[in-house]
């Protein structure tokens, strides 16, 4: 008998790639492009979200940077969300995403500067 849900979504961190993969049925249906802070306080920085377009329109994208700043919570430091999605979502839910300090936000630009590798 075939399903009258979809399948939930599974959020997975995978730190070393830099991905927070949104994964459905064993798939990749959206991610959120990230690196760590070098410096103190190693903040997590959204460098962009990405859902695939057959994928759009769910909830995946809020899912994930909704997970992405419960990562951060649960490690103690903050999130910078320098992807525009991200940072949209982080002003309209205010209570689930604190604002960055300044300097924090100015140290993960000047990263994403130097190494644009990192997205």
């Amino acid at each position: 008998m075939p399903q009258s849900q979809s399948t939930p979504i599974e959020f997975r961190d995978e730190r070393k790639a830099g991905r927070l993969l949104a994964v459905e049925d064993g798939a990749v249906v959206g991610y959120i492009a990230y690196f760590v802070l070098a410096q103190e306080p190693h903040a997590l920085v959204a460098v962009h979200t990405v859902v695939e377009p057959a994928h759009e329109g769910r909830g995946i994208a809020g899912g994930l940077v909704r997970t992405f700043y419960g990562i951060a919570a649960a490690e103690g430091v903050p999130v910078v969300p320098l992807c525009p999605y991200a940072a949209s979502w982080a002003a309209k839910h205010p209570d689930q995403a604190p604002e960055p300090a300044a300097e924090v936000v100015a140290a993960a630009k000047a990263q994403l500067d130097t190494d644009s590798d990192l997205w």
